[in-house]
């Protein structure tokens, strides 16, 4: 049976089980803990009877993160770490929302309330932006209706579709939108969510938000060729650069997806589920890009 125990004498195998160093997950782990402890004593937690499968809080914190970042099914799961399927379908939905609270207290959990991101953004010193919308394919919905709602039209898959912000500077993702159906494309769900930004801030994007001006700020967009034309030395010099630049969006995403709940098809039926482990794989990668950015000297009061 997989543990904390024997996989942390292994850091290559440490980190691909988790996505965190040893380290890192040390760093975690108070805030975890203080987070389960809050929530144990908010809510009756029946961990099934005799012997307790998960009994330490550690072991709890490897258990969520190894399903975050390897995302097997949960029978698979359950032959792992020694438990029922129920018991692993019980567990992941409790811990997800304490790890979702602990990396809130870490203060590494994107923002979500589109009116107030002007304000956020401001008292963070946040500027340089980059905007994209990524796509996570989902299992084909029983139900016709729905089938009709979340085909993406691509590949004749059915998606969820978010929104990002992003910081170009520290490569940490800002903002993450709600989570919606497979129809919906990046301009529509911007319109919808009506963003706000400091002003004078830069904000870089691609064709997929053509016709996207926010007011204030400046923007910036490769340049499309025209129909029967060819495009000018400049615009394709200035195209290469702002491909250049852009690529920090694509290594943003990689980080978040590092976690293969967010990568892989998305399986679990449980209500909301689908919008609370995108906040969480996003919460994980700026956790990990706050630690590795400063490189040395980190520590809990980092973090409070």
């Amino acid at each position: 049976m997989l543990s904390y125990d024997t996989v942390k004498q292994q850091p290559e195998q440490f980190l691909a089980c988790t996505s965190l160093t040893v380290e890192e997950f040390d760093i975690l782990l108070p805030l975890f803990s203080s987070a389960w402890e809050s929530y144990s004593k908010r809510n009756y937690v029946n961990s099934g009877g005799g012997k307790p499968k998960l009994p330490r809080v550690v072991d709890k914190l490897f258990f969520i993160l190894f399903y975050y970042k390897v995302y097997p099914i949960q029978s698979a799961m359950g032959a792992i770490f020694g438990m029922s399927q129920g018991q692993v379908s019980f567990w992941v939905g409790v811990l997800s929302i304490v790890l979702q609270s602990a990396l809130g207290n870490a203060r590494t959990l994107p923002k979500r309330r589109p009116r107030q991101l002007k304000e956020a953004l401001e008292a963070c010193g946040v500027y340089n932006l980059i905007i994209d919308g990524t796509e996570r394919e989902r299992q084909r919905p029983l139900d016709p209706h729905a089938q009709k709602d979340f085909y993406s039209g691509k590949k004749q898959t059915h998606t969820y579709n978010n929104i990002i912000i992003v910081d170009s500077d520290a490569r940490t993702v800002e903002y993450l939108s709600q989570t919606y159906e497979g129809t919906w494309h990046d301009k529509a769900i911007c319109d919808t969510e009506q963003y706000t930004f400091p002003n004078h801030a830069t904000l870089q994007k691609d064709r997929g938000f053509q016709g996207y001006e926010p007011e204030g700020i400046i923007t910036y967009q490769p340049k499309k060729k025209p129909r029967n034309g060819t495009l000018s030395i400049v615009d394709k010099i200035l195209n290469r650069v702002l491909s250049s630049s852009r690529i920090v969006v694509e290594h943003v995403l990689s980080g978040v997806k590092r976690c293969h709940i967010v990568k892989d098809v998305f399986r679990n039926t449980r209500i909301g589920i689908e919008d609370i482990v995108l906040e969480i794989a996003c919460g994980l990668h700026n956790f990990r890009q706050r630690i590795r950015s400063k490189a040395e000297n980190v520590n809990i009061f980092d973090f409070i």
